[in-house]
């Protein structure tokens, strides 16, 4: 538990305790304070030692498994990469942090006051601390909302309701919508959420996950006509990765086709194949089936960080002009652009503001 020593969770800060334990743990690793390949203390052990929950625990360790920090290893564990992601310099980054907290103490700041200030400046604090936030997140599959979910609570200080496409309409009928500041949603799903929420007060921002531009820049270096094919626990994650991997446009590369990690199609993808990206889920049931002819990438997808600050940006308009009262009928539309400069859908990024 010597890693455990070193974290320290605020329940007082406007800063969400995933976000806290997250980045905590990332620093432990990154400054050296728990060695490469070392097991991490259990979920259980953790979250015990910090007095959290359960569950915030294990969506700080899958954050971090996301991000190339840790690694599960069937029947032992969760340990620390052999070579998680570099980041700008441990040592710089203290020396920017301590200074900027004394000069912050030089004017009369606390460390609260800091944070909270920082959080304002980057478009987040009014929604953070003066109510809990809750927004409606609608995709296809389970999986889909897991992601989007964990995505959306990872980096911003709000509780997101998870419902199906398939159900909207059942639940709408039976909550008031108007609880909900906001609503999100992939491009393609987009027309059919705002068709059912219409009238509702409830504005819908699209999302865009992308493949990471790490995979990108690995799957640009690949010899001219390589085939490529896509794996990932859902056949909807699959498809949208490996549309995302599309719209790079790379031209040294093939892409094959995508599907679910279960059933007979995977075998037949990796046959026909030089390299499968897949998620993480995915990775041991295709490592089994492709062999060593075959290189497995993973990669789990990021959501666009645009569509995060688009977000964060409506709710805390939303707080500073009605902090209460939800948004009236007919607030305007936001979509991000897609990344590459290409629009999925005619007219998703226009604008539609009510005649008053």
């Amino acid at each position: 538990m010597t890693i455990a020593m070193n974290l320290k969770i605020d329940g007082h800060s406007p800063i969400p305790i995933r976000r806290q334990l997250t980045e905590q743990l990332k620093h432990v690793i990154e400054s050296g304070g728990v060695a490469r390949d070392q097991a991490l203390p259990s979920i259980r052990e953790l979250a015990g030692f910090l007095g959290i929950n359960t569950n915030t625990v294990a969506r700080v360790i899958e954050d971090l498994k996301h991000s190339g920090y840790v690694e599960a290893r069937r029947g032992k564990g969760v340990f620390v990469a052999p070579a998680p992601p570099v980041r700008p310099s441990p040592h710089l980054r203290n020396g920017f942090l301590q200074d900027t907290v004394m000069r912050a103490a030089a004017l009369g700041m606390t460390a609260d006051d800091l944070a909270v200030a920082v959080l304002s400046v980057a478009s987040v604090r009014p929604a953070a601390v003066q109510e809990t936030v809750e927004v409606l997140l609608v995709e296809c599959s389970p999986p889909e909302l897991d992601f989007f979910a964990g995505q959306l609570e990872a980096h911003l200080p709000v509780r997101v309701d998870k419902v199906l496409l398939g159900e909207l309409a059942t639940v709408t009928r039976e909550k008031q919508a108007g609880r909900w500041r906001a609503a999100v949603t992939s491009f393609c799903h987009l027309p059919e959420v705002e068709r059912l929420l219409s009238g509702r007060g409830v504005p819908v921002i699209a999302l865009l996950a992308e493949a990471h531009l790490e995979t990108l820049h690995r799957l640009a270096q690949l010899p001219s006509g390589t085939r490529v094919g896509v794996a990932s626990a859902a056949v909807e994650t699959a498809h949208n990765l490996e549309h995302s991997i599309a719209n790079a446009g790379l031209p040294n590369i093939v892409l094959v086709g995508a599907c679910p990690a279960e059933g007979a199609a995977l075998g037949r993808l990796v046959r026909r194949v030089d390299v499968i990206v897949s998620s993480t889920a995915a990775a041991e049931r295709v490592r089994g089936l492709a062999g060593p002819a075959v290189q497995v990438m993973i990669d789990d997808r990021a959501l666009d960080p645009r569509a995060i600050e688009m977000l964060a940006a409506l709710l805390v308009r939303q707080n500073g002009d009605r902090p209460t009262a939800a948004p009236p009928a007919g607030q305007r539309r936001v979509s991000p652009r897609p990344s590459n400069g290409r629009q999925r859908r005619r007219g998703v990024t226009r604008e539609t503001v009510p005649v008053k």
